[in-house]
């Protein structure tokens, strides 16, 4: 199962966004397609809090565009929805601890607990730093085909 991180859902929405079209085609690939695909519920928030802040586009989403983009992405049949279930916490404190994790990164070591404790095959994210958690396989699906 693939997941995909805030960067690429970001993308996929903000036609502005130079990576626009790749990471449109590769979301729209996933919600058409036969296979399960998933989001993690921090992401969908993510996503939500960056594409409607005006600091960081001019103009921001508007509120109810991204709620309804949020929603064609749930009305995928294929698509599930990580959470933190049973063993998430021993999992991301061992993830934090080794990692030796802190600030913004404990974020990230809860979207990689997350992949990990559902079984994601394989994370979709521009952000190298999720190669640092061991035992999660990460890609950049816009430059790497």
């Amino acid at each position: 199962m693939i997941a995909v991180d805030t960067n690429i859902l970001v993308y996929a929405h903000r036609e502005d966004s130079e990576w626009h079209e790749p990471a449109y085609g590769r979301i729209a690939g996933l919600a058409q397609g036969r296979s399960i695909w998933a989001i993690p519920w921090p992401c969908i928030h993510e996503f939500l809090s960056i594409a409607t802040h005006p600091k960081i586009f001019s103009p921001p989403t508007p509120l109810e565009k991204a709620l309804d983009q949020v929603d064609a992405w749930l009305e995928s049949p294929t698509v599930v929805l990580l959470q933190e279930a049973e063993g998430y916490w021993p999992l991301v404190r061992a993830m934090i601890r080794s990692g030796r994790i802190q600030g913004p990164m404990v974020h990230d070591a809860r979207i990689a607990a997350l992949c990990r404790l559902n079984g994601v095959s394989e994370l979709w994210t521009a952000d190298r730093d999720f190669k640092r958690f061991p035992g999660l396989s990460v890609r950049n699906p816009l430059i790497e085909g």
